[in-house]
């Protein structure tokens, strides 16, 4: 008998190990990267890469992992389901569905759009604009820009800029971790280039200018 007494003592120990973690579902955030800037590009964008499916299927949200600590209590422990005990064997922890649906995203969206259309794209079809590696617009050669138009195009690439930075933001907070929010820049970063149209510029990495 003496060797079942620990037995409540070591689940109550087992329950204060267990970490649930949710880790930033970077296969979700590429979905929504991929949705928000194909709006924002337009139909002339173009083919992206091929999507990275989540491990559970493809449902939304995914499962994130469950970590518990290893159980080394010899013949006791494999006779016992230490989990169902604690109270906790069908605990799962879901990734949050990144969502772009807030109002506000939808706005910054809808604004970007009609810049892109109306000051951008002919300037990314003459290579005079790319996209950055922060996940912005910049002026690669403003030789290519009409000089009547220079001053309009700045404006509007610095409004794309700080349109770009508070959606990256926007998003992580609406999801719940605002902490996410250079994790999305960067997987928007790479969508933007994914997305777009063939001949137009990026930068890469380090910093250099690539054409598609």
């Amino acid at each position: 008998m003496r060797r079942w007494m620990g037995v409540p003592v070591a689940a109550v120990m087992l329950t204060a190990c267990v970490t649930i973690n949710v880790y930033f579902p970077a296969a979700e955030a590429k979905e929504a990267a991929k949705e928000f800037v194909e709006k924002v590009i337009g139909d002339q964008a173009g083919t992206a890469t091929p999507e990275t499916k989540p491990a559970d299927g493809g449902k939304p949200g995914g499962s994130a992992s469950l970590k518990v600590p290893a159980l080394e209590w010899g013949q006791l422990a494999s006779r016992i389901d230490w989990l169902s005990l604690a109270g906790i064997g069908s605990a799962q922890a879901q990734s949050p569905d990144i969502s772009i649906k807030t109002p506000a995203i939808q706005a910054i969206q809808s604004r970007m759009a009609q810049r892109f259309d109306g000051q951008l794209r002919a300037h990314f079809d003459s290579g005079a604009l790319g996209f950055a590696s922060n996940g912005t617009v910049s002026v690669r050669d403003a030789s290519k820009i009409p000089l009547s138009d220079r001053v309009g195009v700045n404006q509007a690439v610095a409004d794309q800029g700080r349109d770009s930075a508070a959606v990256y933001r926007e998003i992580a907070v609406a999801n719940g971790h605002p902490e996410w929010e250079a994790q999305i820049r960067q997987v928007f970063a790479r969508q933007w280039v994914d997305s777009a149209k063939g001949g137009w510029w990026y930068q890469d990495a380090g910093g250099g200018w690539k054409q598609k």
